[in-house]
């Protein structure tokens, strides 16, 4: 894990303005870069193409295994790319294994990590394998995944339309609620039971979007039909709505009563007392859409049994607002993910 000020996680602005300040020499082919709410960068090629790249760290998870560790590692870059509507085409690795993975474990992890890039039509292009003094679990190095479009056949949070409606597929606080189930079985179990249990433990499976972007982007991307998608990671449902809003210079209106909760997500959450809005939610894909393609979407999402709810309208202005009754509205405020402090917690109380 990654530790700023005091805290896990993603880098809060102050760092991350630092980032922006810093990126090397300048070139005009960038046709967007890094940013906040920013999923992936464009790059402008020779005869009307645009390379599409995006990074994340790679994990290895003991308590959901090493397998799953890499499919989960492989989804979680594989989905940012594929929020700009292109699905990843290749993908390069630099693992730096820990001296407590065996030879057999380590084998285990990079035939998975193969193995999901496979399903996915990926293909690993380069990358670097060591074990170096200090390595160890959870983060074992990163990884890249890029692929190729014609221009104006993609989208990017920054592409929002004022009219456009605001959707969100599955559920929020996905992978806080797996992650949590998963990290600590006896006390959720405890807190929740075991039907409840047991479905936290199944939406480790849900953590990934690129199957609900490659259904959105069928029914057409750009002014027509959708025209933004996100990946809501740290900071849940709220914090990544907020982000698109920041980098599409509008105000996003959004109804809180509207947001898909599941029974699971509720009860993990009040076990462990976090937010489900504002948690960790790989998994739920954020997107914008015109109005007349909105049931074109919802059918075909549900045909995929995929749940997906519309929670909002973009508007002019800046910002995400919530909607209550009677048309009150509030500015939303950023805050810290809880998942890392009742992570933190959990473990110093050496619970399980």
């Amino acid at each position: 894990m990654r530790r700023y000020n005091g805290g896990y996680g993603k880098a809060d602005q102050q760092v991350m303005q630092a980032v922006y300040r810093h990126l090397g020499r300048r070139d005009k082919n960038v046709i967007v870069g890094p940013g906040r709410g920013l999923d992936n960068a464009f790059i402008g090629l020779e005869n009307g193409k645009v390379m599409v790249i995006s990074t994340d760290p790679v994990s290895v998870i003991p308590r959901i295994g090493t397998s799953k560790s890499a499919w989960l590692s492989v989804h979680l870059i594989a989905s940012d790319v594929a929020t700009s509507g292109v699905p990843p085409d290749f993908a390069a690795f630099s693992l730096n294994l820990p001296e407590e993975m065996g030879v057999s474990q380590k084998e285990e992890y990079i035939s998975s990590l193969g193995d999901a890039c496979k399903e996915l039509n990926v293909t690993v292009v380069s990358g670097h394998t060591g074990t170096y003094p200090g390595a160890g679990f959870t983060v074992v190095g990163g990884g890249v995944m890029f692929a190729f479009a014609n221009e104006g056949d993609y989208v990017d949070p920054s592409m929002a339309r004022v009219g456009d409606r605001v959707l969100m597929t599955k559920g929020s606080a996905i992978e806080a609620t797996a992650s949590l189930a998963w990290g600590f079985p006896s006390l959720t179990e405890k807190k929740v039971g075991r039907k409840l249990f047991s479905g936290a433990k199944s939406l480790l499976d849900e953590c990934t979007v690129v199957k609900d972007a490659m259904i959105a982007k069928s029914v057409g991307l750009g002014k027509e039909g959708v025209s933004s998608m996100h990946d809501a990671t740290e900071g849940g449902v709220l914090g990544a709505l907020d982000e698109m809003a920041h980098a599409s210079t509008k105000a996003f209106v959004v109804d809180p009563n509207s947001i898909l909760v599941s029974e699971e997500t509720k009860a993990v959450c009040s076990a462990f007392g976090i937010d489900p809005l504002t948690s960790l939610s790989e998994g739920t894909l954020l997107l914008t859409c015109r109005p007349g393609r909105v049931n074109k979407l919802r059918e075909r999402m549900s045909r995929s049994g995929i749940r997906i709810a519309e929670v909002g309208i973009v508007e002019t202005g800046s910002g995400l607002w919530l909607s209550s009754e009677g048309g009150h509205r509030s500015r939303f405020q950023s805050q810290p993910d809880g998942y890392w402090a009742a992570y933190n917690a959990a473990v110093r109380a050496g619970t399980e």
